[in-house]
């Protein structure tokens, strides 16, 4: 039942696969939430969240389950337990909780999934390419009041992130930034090009795309904000996409939302200067600073 299946990411992509694996089993069965829903004295949006990996797992939920999915093979109910029981444990994140809002943590465990990502950003470089220097320049602009010590938190916890694109195994980033983004003087003007030499280098990494959206583009369909696409290897889980706010953020999952930004994505990188040229551009706005 879960033979051969390599998880990876913390414990919000662990239960999105433990609860794929669950509403497999139930369909399989031919049975309706509010039937599973009855073998574990709960409601059928309780069903609904186990499924899509939204809460975490109960032993006795998860062997009530079973049972009624018919799995009563010991083995394999000890290792849908064992994953269970992996899916609640905190992720590497958890040691930066106090930097870290909670509506964030489900991105960078997904992130750390990833087997590509997509993105748009608009107003800022893509945080995975940000140089410390300008990323404590985009702390300090959004007010935040926070100590040093906090800034320098948040700063390792980036790096730790930051690690993802160089590893064995590592996801592919395809990046579209707005020429507002590369032209904007976050922190001054040595940050800056701190930051565009730093996307220079980045540009070698053999599983970074980087693209740079001129302002002769014009209007495109992301004028309403940044966002993200998130793909994973592992067929039990969709494609994600990440929208964040102020104070909040969305993660969107449902097939029809997905090829909206899908399309929205492939429309930018035609608009888009094509990648061979982002050197080129980068080093233009370099010999403008």
């Amino acid at each position: 039942m879960t033979e051969g299946r390599a998880v990876g990411g913390g414990p919000t992509v662990q239960r999105m696969l433990v609860g794929a694996q669950l509403r497999r089993l139930r369909t399989d069965q031919g049975l309706t939430r509010d039937q599973a829903a009855q073998a574990i004295r709960a409601s059928e949006w309780k069903i609904h969240r186990l499924e899509n990996g939204q809460v975490g797992f109960k032993d006795r939920d998860v062997i009530d389950l079973l049972r009624l999915y018919q799995v009563t093979d010991p083995t394999e109910v000890a290792e849908f337990l064992a994953l269970a029981r992996e899916a609640n444990t905190p992720g590497w994140w958890h040691h930066y909780g106090d930097v870290l809002p909670a509506w964030f943590r489900t991105y960078v465990d997904l992130e750390q999934a990833a087997s590509l990502i997509r993105s748009y950003e608009g107003q800022y470089v893509p945080g995975l390419l940000q140089t410390d220097a300008y990323l404590r320049a985009v702390v300090q602009g959004a007010h935040l009041a926070e100590s040093a010590e906090e800034v320098g938190r948040r700063v390792r916890l980036r790096l730790a992130r930051q690690t993802l694109l160089t590893v064995e195994g590592a996801p592919r980033l395809w990046a579209v930034v707005d020429e507002a983004a590369l032209r904007r003087p976050v922190g001054g003007r040595l940050v800056l090009r701190g930051q565009l030499e730093r996307l220079v280098e980045a540009t070698k990494l053999s599983n970074v795309t980087l693209q740079v959206l001129p302002f002769a583009a014009g209007a495109h369909p992301a004028m309403v904000g940044a966002f993200s696409i998130l793909r994973f290897a592992d067929r039990e889980l969709p494609d994600v996409v990440y929208l964040e706010h102020l104070t909040s953020a969305i993660y969107l999952d449902r097939r029809h939302d997905v090829e909206r930004y899908l399309d929205a994505m492939e429309q930018l990188c035609v608009q888009a200067e094509p990648p061979a040229r982002t050197v080129e551009l980068l080093n233009q706005m370099l010999d403008e600073l």
